[in-house]
C-alpha cells in the first residue's frame, strides 16, 4: 500500500496529496502518517512547499470528513432509535441509552471532534457521530479544520525535516497508533462492563 500511495503522490503532486488524504478519511485503513510525512519529504526534492502540502492535505481531510458527517446525518438519532426499538432487546440497548449518548455528544462534541482529529482511526470515524447528533455544520467544520490543521502541520513539517529518513516517523507513529488502539479497546471493554453492570442492577 505504501508504494501505491507514494507513486500517486509523486505522479500528481498536490492533487495526489488531496486525493489520498480524502480517501484516508473515508477509508481509515489508509495511513495518514505515510501520506503526510512523505508529502513533507517531497518538498525537499520537488517544487512543492510545506504550506502547499498542508493546504492540500487539510482540504482533502475536510472533504472526507464532510462526506462522513453527511452519512452520519442520514443515520440520525431518530433512525437509530427505531433500529433499537426493533432490535434493542437482542443488543440489550434501550432508546434511553441512545438519547443519553446523544446528549453527551451534544455537550462535549465540539472538543471531541477537535481532539479526535489528532487520534489515528478516531480522526476519521468521529465525523459520523457528529452528523448523527446533528452538530451545527459550521461548528463541525471549524473544529474539524483546526484539529486537522494541527495534525497535518506537525506531520508534514516532520517529514520535511527528516528528508530521506521520513519513514522513521512512520515507524514511531505505528507504535503510537497501536498504543492508541489498545487504550481505545480497554476503554470500550470497561464502558461495556459498567454499562451492563448498571443495567443488571436496575433490572
Amino acid at each position: 500500500m505504501e508504494n501505491w500511495i507514494t507513486d500517486i503522490m509523486e505522479q500528481f503532486g498536490y492533487i495526489g496529496v488531496f486525493l489520498m488524504i480524502a480517501l484516508e478519511n473515508i477509508f481509515p485503513p489508509i495511513p495518514s502518517e505515510i501520506i503526510l510525512t512523505f508529502g513533507g519529504f517531497m518538498t525537499t526534492y520537488t517544487s512543492m512547499t510545506v504550506p502547499g502540502v498542508v493546504a492540500a492535505a487539510t482540504l482533502g481531510s475536510v472533504v472526507g470528513a464532510v462526506i462522513l458527517y453527511g452519512i452520519g446525518r442520514l443515520l440520525d438519532v431518530e433512525r437509530l432509535e427505531k433500529i433499537v426499538e426493533r432490535w434493542g432487546h437482542i443488543l440489550r440497548v434501550k432508546k434511553e441509552d441512545i438519547r443519553k449518548a446523544d446528549a453527551w455528544f451534544d455537550k462535549y462534541g465540539y472538543w471531541t471532534v477537535l481532539f479526535g482529529r489528532m487520534v489515528p482511526l478516531i480522526r476519521s470515524l468521529i465525523s459520523i457521530p457528529a452528523g448523527m447528533s446533528n452538530m451545527k455544520f459550521g461548528m463541525f467544520l471549524l473544529f474539524t479544520t483546526i484539529g486537522t490543521l494541527i495534525w497535518n502541520v506537525i506531520l508534514v513539517t516532520v517529514g520535511a525535516m527528516l528528508g530521506e529518513s521520513w519513514e522513521d516517523i512512520v515507524a514511531f507513529m505505528d507504535v503510537y497508533s497501536h498504543l492508541t488502539y489498545a487504550v481505545i479497546a480497554v476503554a470500550l471493554v470497561v464502558l461495556l462492563f459498567l454499562f451492563f453492570r448498571k443495567r443488571k442492577k436496575s433490572a
